[in-house]
């Protein structure tokens, strides 16, 4: 699920053809989970679910996220709502049904705008990440979905208090971007509201972690997978993403993930709703760290 973007007004804009994830219940259920006798059960080689995990991949179906699963030795698919019966037995033919594990989620994964605190875009809302910084110049991230469709952020939706401009975003492939503060007024601490953030790393399957967000505030789940790639629609593949039971909606896009004092990832999208829960897709922190060379202040 990619968060959507919002616009002021609460209207998901999206540029693909799937819908914002933020109505439904988040039922999920095994479609075509592999059940075996001991006798049946196969292993099968890193390389192999590679290339699993490819040909889903090339199956280019949108709705569709999927990342190995290293205890069932099998390619785990999530499918949201859009995707019909002949679309998964497309991709059963085209990976290898034996290959993998198919779940239903309810709702439709999309792209998601708004870290904690509301950002707001030509007719976007978006959330702030993670402040950071290069020397003495200061930046914030967010997703690169937003970045897309935005040059100049503000922190009002009349857009009269400015916060910066953006350095770069990368997007699809990946889902962040770099904003340059120009607000010399605008204080930027390495803060997720009153929790000091003072490391970023990548969390392990399993883990707690808690997710901010400009439309539903503070939220916590539990991560389900590593590596995994969301197909969005209209080209907008995302891969190596967090993948987690927390919820999210509209206008959450670009939040941070963290646990505790630790950062671990950027609001992408995702499917479900803050009332019924969900599955949302993050972008790790720590590559858009690397990949601008920039720090946690």
């Amino acid at each position: 699920m990619r968060i959507k973007r919002t616009t002021p007004r609460g209207r998901i804009a999206r540029r693909t053809q799937l819908t914002a994830a933020v109505s439904g219940l988040l039922a999920v259920a095994a479609f075509a989970a592999p059940t075996a006798n001991a006798s049946d059960v196969h292993t099968f080689s890193a390389g192999q679910l590679t290339k699993a995990s490819d040909s889903v991949r090339q199956a280019d179906v949108p709705g569709t996220a999927w990342a190995v699963d290293s205890k069932t030795n099998r390619v785990l698919v999530t499918v949201d709502s859009t995707v019909s019966q002949a679309e998964i037995a497309k991709i059963k033919r085209q990976a290898g049904a034996d290959r993998l594990t198919i779940k239903r989620t309810a709702g439709k994964f999309n792209k998601l705008i708004t870290g904690g605190d509301a950002i707001y875009g030509g007719s976007y809302r978006c959330s702030l990440g993670f402040n950071v910084r290069s020397g003495s110049t200061y930046y914030f991230l967010t997703a690169g979905h937003c970045g897309e469709v935005a040059s100049t952020w503000y922190s009002n939706s009349a857009k009269t208090t400015v916060l910066g401009t953006n350095v770069g975003y990368s997007f699809p492939g990946n889902d962040f971007a770099l904003v340059r503060y120009t607000n010399s007024s605008v204080a930027h601490p390495s803060a997720v509201g009153s929790q000091t953030i003072s490391s970023a790393a990548t969390p392990a399957v399993g883990t707690t972690v808690t997710r901010r967000g400009s439309t539903t505030g503070t939220h916590s789940g539990r991560v389900t997978a590593l590596n995994a790639t969301v197909n969005y629609g209209g080209g907008d593949v995302v891969s190596g993403l967090i993948q987690t039971t927390v919820c999210a909606e509209g206008g959450d896009s670009g939040g941070p993930l963290y646990g505790g004092s630790v950062a671990y990832g950027l609001t992408s999208g995702g499917s479900g709703n803050c009332s019924s829960g969900g599955t949302t897709f993050f972008q790790p922190v720590t590559e858009a760290l690397s990949y601008y060379g920039v720090t946690l202040p």
